[in-house]
């Protein structure tokens, strides 16, 4: 029997970070997880800090969309 764990496609996985000053969670599909650590690798930034400047813009911009939304769509928009 295979113990293992495995996290189906489309399960999220949650995540915990301090943005802006503040700890905050985060639940994705690990495929965005993924995406978003390619993103910010080649931007030389931090996981956190990528995401806090998708917050930003997102507060600026859509402030009625929930952070996972905006997370998503800048993803979407800036595949590498």
């Amino acid at each position: 029997m295979d113990t293992s764990v495995t996290i189906a496609k489309g399960a999220l996985k949650k995540r915990s970070m301090r943005i802006a000053g503040h700890r905050t969670s985060l639940a994705l599909e690990p495929e965005f997880w993924a995406a978003l650590e390619r993103i910010a690798r080649a931007r030389t930034m931090t996981l956190p800090v990528l995401i806090a400047s998708i917050d930003e813009t997102r507060a600026k911009e859509t402030p009625e969309a929930s952070l996972a939304s905006a997370v998503r769509v800048f993803v979407l928009e800036n595949r590498i």
